[in-house]
């Protein structure tokens, strides 16, 4: 008998993969990689921003930087947690607002490599103020009306958006994180069919209580398939004036203190039935396609991570002596600071090949734009984590405190706590992995699964299987199969080349026995997927750095710096890999639920006797726009002597 549990399950996956894009129009690198088909075509030679586009950046970089210069106080807006008016107003002035909005419609349309160099600038100066101009164009109102909006509606909304009229995403519920099969947010059409009716929440919504326009996804009529229910998800574009919309809360953060973000309410608002997106049940569909491109913006916020680790740390472990030399000498320190400028040379090749991969074309990017997103967010965690390591006391200070006592104020700290989001939004790591390893699994999925299922006619389906395996399954097997012409490479970056294809050819004999082997108890398997992931994570960003490096060392002949740069970092990827493929072999899944279901039922409780746990519920506002002035109580007798608090309020 099935269980509700697994017909709810049933439900969320039918609507995931009704919202999945199921064509491959164009070739992808890392879809074929996981095929076991090494297309070192499609990233070699390393794509080029022309010389045009790139002086068309130039120039907005320096524009820009005076704006950010002028208005904005990185130390005050993470202390208020406000982005000033006057430098909304500024931006909005500059174009900030309009970088990905085309010319017809009064942005500046600006190509995906320049908006996200533009973006790693402003991240390195005020990471808020990137994530405000980011969530405004990469994934709120302008991205998906581009892609699937009206001429209408792009006339209507785009210029405004592009002057500075901030949108939002509103997808997020209270009660629903990553599967939208739990919405509750319910658009209603009218009698006359002029207007829905909107009503729910929506949550963590950045912008949304200072937007004036959002794209919100919200449930519609059910359609009926094979005599079961099935959801639909609609994006409307909504006004905040509308009545009946509310900022209810304002959130705080941990990092990127400066962004509005909060819960929104909707109550009976009215919609114009003319501000569907798309076709009704859509929503998702527009959602998922709307992130693909809006997930590169991360890559260049994390690049910017890395970069500035490097800029600060170099002057700090040469200065900063220990047991009689400078700690940049002493071999732990040597190692975090030598794989921060592997990494951040990978990080950089990753987020300039996928963009350069949107704006030239002839590429699908889903995965690379996933897997970009899912790389550089992890390893600007790492490498800020090492970073503060090696700043010591110094790191773990705030920059105003460092500054107010004579020292270089270096905001280590708050480089930690913004980049530390990076790993949850738009797409978690863990969802990030199913998401790659789902989309990796297509080819099989397509052929093997109906199989398994009894969908479809078996005849048919068994005598296509059959044809496509003896095809593919013997050339993961031939060492004639490679040929590549690698000639013109330098000996070891033939040899991390050859690695790289031959590996992609043992993930897919793998992946493809795995699947054998649990069939469709695979997807429980998560940890035997995150595994296939991080291999084919790690390969992509080795070819990447590789093309890269080929294309710097046309430019700078016989730099051996650069050599041993790309050099340290494939043979850290390379014994990652090898890590992950032993960690595929293993299953621990039985044990570790075993001990996740006793956690769950308190079986573990005797462990937290002895803490603190009877915390009472907030009694004040979670946030304050302006930071207030505390007043201690008076007292009869004060102490003979006061003392400054070592800890300054804020």
């Amino acid at each position: 008998m099935t269980s509700s549990h697994d017909r709810e399950k049933e439900r969320a996956m039918d609507l995931a993969e009704d919202s999945r894009e199921t064509e491959w129009t164009y070739p992808s690198f890392i879809e074929e990689l996981f095929r076991g088909n090494f297309r070192w075509d499609l990233l070699h030679p390393f794509p080029e921003q022309s010389p045009e586009d790139k002086r068309a950046g130039d120039e907005y970089i320096s524009k820009i930087r005076r704006v950010l210069e002028a208005y904005i106080d990185p130390c005050e807006v993470d202390r208020s947690g406000e982005i000033p008016e006057e430098a909304i107003l500024a931006l909005a002035e500059a174009g900030a607002f309009g970088l990905k909005i085309p010319r017809e419609y009064g942005g500046l349309g600006m190509s995906q490599t320049n908006y996200n160099r533009i973006m790693e600038f402003v991240a390195s100066y005020c990471t808020s103020t990137a994530v405000c101009l980011s969530a405004h164009q990469s994934i709120g109102v302008p991205q998906p009306l581009k892609l699937f909006g009206s001429e209408e509606q792009k006339k209507k909304y785009l210029p405004r958006l592009a002057r500075g009229a901030i949108s939002a995403f509103a997808l997020t519920e209270p009660q629903v994180g990553s599967d939208p099969a739990k919405m509750r947010t319910k658009a209603e059409l009218s009698e006359d069919g002029a207007y829905y009716i909107l009503n729910g929440e929506k949550l963590w919504c950045t912008n949304g209580p200072c937007a004036e326009i959002l794209v919100v996804m919200a449930l519609t009529a059910p359609k009926i398939v094979k005599g079961k229910e099935r959801p639909q998800v609609t994006a409307f574009i909504v006004e905040s004036s509308e009545p009946g919309f509310e900022v209810v809360h304002r959130c705080s953060f941990m990092g990127i203190r400066g962004i509005a973000n909060g819960l929104l309410r909707f109550n009976n608002v009215k919609v114009p039935a003319e501000n569907i997106i798309g076709q009704p049940g859509q929503g998702l569909k527009i959602a998922l396609t709307t992130l693909n491109t809006g997930r590169l913006t991360m890559p260049a916020t994390a690049v910017a991570v890395g970069k500035m680790c490097m800029h600060f740390g170099q002057k700090w472990v040469n200065e900063r002596v220990q047991w009689g030399a400078p700690i940049g000498k002493h071999q732990p320190v040597a190692r975090m600071i030598s794989e921060m400028a592997a990494d951040t040379f990978a990080m950089d090749s990753v987020n300039i090949l996928a963009c350069e991969m949107v704006d030239q074309g002839g590429v699908d990017v889903r995965l690379e734009a996933a897997v970009a997103k899912y790389y550089c967010s992890e390893t600007a965690w790492r490498i800020v984590d090492d970073f503060l390591q090696v700043r010591g006391g110094r790191g773990y200070e705030t920059a105003e405190s460092l500054g107010t006592r004579g020292e270089e104020p270096i905001p280590t700290e708050r480089m930690l706590r913004d980049a530390r989001i990076a790993r949850i939004i738009e797409g978690t790591s863990e969802i990030m992995r199913l998401f790659i390893a789902r989309e990796a699994l297509d080819a099989h999925v397509r052929r093997i699964m109906p199989l398994m299922t009894g969908k479809g006619p078996r005849g048919q389906l068994l005598w296509d299987a059959v044809k496509f395996y003896a095809r593919w399954y013997p050339k993961l097997w031939l060492p004639s199969a490679i040929s590549l012409n690698l000639r013109h490479l330098s000996p070891r970056n033939q040899d991390h080349v050859l690695y790289v294809a031959r590996t992609s050819r043992k993930l897919a004999r793998t992946l493809f026995h795995t699947m054998a082997k649990y069939r469709q108890k695979l997807e429980r398997e998560q940890l035997i997927l995150q595994a296939f992931v991080d291999i084919g994570t790690d390969l992509f960003a080795m070819a990447a750095s590789l093309s890269r490096a080929e294309y710097e060392l046309k430019t700078h002949p016989g730099d051996e710096n650069l050599q041993e740069l790309v050099d340290l970092f494939c043979t850290n990827a390379r014994r990652r890999i090898q890590d992950n493929f032993r960690k595929a072999k293993q299953h621990r899944g039985q044990a570790i639920s075993r001990v996740a279901d006793a956690f769950m039922e308190g079986k573990y409780r005797w462990m937290i006797d002895d803490v603190y746990t009877d915390f009472p519920p907030a009694s004040r506002p979670a946030r304050m726009t302006r930071p207030v002035e505390l007043k201690r109580p008076e007292s009869p007798e004060p102490p003979a002597e006061e003392h400054e608090s070592p800890v300054a309020n804020p």
